[in-house]
């Protein structure tokens, strides 16, 4: 009879759950054990980082979810990979599609390319991987194509209340995409600044 590693698969199930985390009921079924059983699954890998000091990540329970999580103690070294140059930088492309999004979300990658005039598949897999932006729904009519919007982190980002802090944009822009271009430029770039 086959020994299942349930602790084991319990921790690459939350793992692959990354922030969301698993309720105690989708570990189970999962599983395909009951509540119980899954309970002292999770207890048990919980205890099993917890005994193990030399760990950089643990499992807890949080409102409900179970996650892997990483140690307090390393937050100042998770800060400064976060606040690194290399990894707060964004290119001058991508704080143009980052800009586009903002003011006109939601809107879709061709509409984007046709305000920009240039292919916005790179800087959208940027803003994206940054968590700056995230897909917000689909498109109406033919191809139902992906709208984009901004995200939580870009207020973060940018030190935003709401999205209705963004600078007001003049009035004439309706008709004149470079003009719009121009604002949002100046806008994103002093955050450039601030970040290099």
């Amino acid at each position: 009879m086959e020994i299942v590693n349930w602790k084991g698969i319990a921790e690459s199930l939350l793992f692959a759950a990354g922030d969301e985390g698993l309720s105690l009921k989708q570990i189970a079924h999962v599983l395909e054990v009951d509540e119980l059983l899954a309970r002292q699954i999770m207890d048990d890998l919980i205890d099993d980082y917890n005994k193990n000091s030399s760990r950089g990540i643990m499992a807890v329970e949080l409102a409900g979810t179970f996650q892997l999580v990483t140690k307090k103690e390393f937050s100042s070294y998770l800060k400064k990979l976060v606040e690194s140059p290399s990894s707060a930088a964004l290119s001058q492309a991508a704080l143009e599609t980052l800009a586009i999004i903002a003011y006109r979300q939601p809107i879709t990658r061709t509409e984007i390319e046709e305000i920009r005039g240039v292919k916005t598949e790179r800087p959208l897999q940027t803003l994206a991987a940054k968590a700056l932006i995230k897909e917000v729904g689909r498109a109406e009519g033919t191809g139902r194509a992906y709208l984009y919007g901004t995200t939580k982190e870009f207020l973060d980002y940018f030190g935003l209340k709401s999205i209705k802090e963004l600078p007001p944009l003049p009035d004439k822009v309706s008709e004149e995409e470079d003009s719009f271009q121009e604002e949002a430029d100046l806008f994103f770039g002093k955050f450039q600044e601030i970040d290099s």
